[in-house]
């Protein structure tokens, strides 16, 4: 088939926006690590799940739908009978749910090497979650960012006890340049009268790059052998935007020539999880499976900090 996919310049990596999810990670031995990914039963998270599987990781699914993430497995069994694979129940939207896998996982005795926070909705009408947060901030960053915080101590077990240093992979996007103009709006949260949908995506998907490159700054500090980057995964033929019907109707209609496949899709992720280039590599954004420049925003220390310690007082609400 001749490719037609119009941005297939290298960069440094040797990889460009055209790789696969399996070229990247072609001839990497993941044999002995362990993986969450967030979101793993639709669109680049079954991608992801399937190729760290074929690298030989023990991969444990985190899936709000746990009989689609069974049917998906089931699914990666056939084609890799070896695979090691888990199906666990996670509902980033809701605190509890969060509290509920992470006490089930580091009871489990399982070790932890890799965390992708990959699970995300987008554009979605105003709604507020269960614990009463705007639903795109509550599922795509504090969900993730109160999952993160309570598999630490497990990560940091396992990166003592082996000599592989432990990725956490937060799924960001492009879209944070579109963010409000102030970026994350503290104080408007959950302000329904300025909601703007995309807007709101974009304040979630910056918090993600600035959470990645906070805990990072903090890994540092502390001296521990774990690093956080984020990254773009490309604009991608997947359901996120399923409530736009006009667009994503447009969007599968062009998607083959203009948009990334969810093989191309999950490169990037697949990357910053396994590859040694990306050894020692520490609060970074990659996109096409190369570090690249996030808007300044994601770049600002105050304001990562200042995200921080806002979401840390949001998780430990009583």
């Amino acid at each position: 088939m001749m490719n037609i996919w119009p941005f297939s310049r290298k960069g440094p990596s040797g990889f460009a926006a055209s790789s696969t999810a399996n070229e990247v990670t072609q001839g990497i031995d993941a044999t002995g690590l362990t993986a969450i990914v967030t979101g793993a039963s639709s669109g680049i998270g079954v991608e992801t799940t399937r190729t760290l599987a074929k690298r030989g990781a023990h991969v444990v699914m985190a899936v709000r739908n746990v009989d689609a993430g069974r049917n998906v497995k089931n699914e990666i069994l056939e084609e890799i009978p070896m695979a090691k694979i888990d199906v666990m129940e996670l509902d980033l939207s809701s605190l509890a749910s969060v509290e509920k896998f992470a006490s089930k996982y580091n009871s489990s005795g399982l070790p932890l090497n890799v965390l992708i926070n990959n699970a995300g909705i987008m554009a979605t009408p105003f709604h507020l979650s269960k614990d009463n947060i705007e639903l795109q901030f509550a599922t795509n960053h504090l969900g993730h960012f109160h999952l993160t915080n309570l598999l630490l101590d497990t990560m940091k077990k396992t990166v003592n006890g082996s000599k592989r240093e432990g990725r956490i992979v937060n799924v960001s996007s492009e879209a944070h340049r579109f963010a409000y103009n102030e970026g994350i709006r503290f104080d408007k949260i959950n302000d329904e009268s300025e909601y703007n949908r995309l807007q709101a995506y974009g304040r979630s998907k910056l918090a993600n790059i600035l959470h990645a490159n906070e805990l990072a700054r903090k890994l540092k500090d502390d001296g521990v052998n774990i690093t956080a980057n984020s990254l773009h995964p490309g604009s991608i033929t997947t359901n996120l935007l399923r409530h736009h019907s006009l667009v994503n109707g447009i969007i599968h209609s062009l998607g083959k020539l203009v948009l990334k496949n969810v093989e191309q899709g999950a490169a990037t992720t697949c990357f910053v999880a396994l590859h040694p280039q990306v050894e020692g590599v520490s609060g970074k954004y990659f996109m096409d499976s190369n570090i690249a420049q996030p808007a300044s925003q994601a770049e600002d220390p105050d304001l990562a900090r200042k995200l921080w310690n806002f979401s840390l007082k949001l998780t430990q609400a009583e």
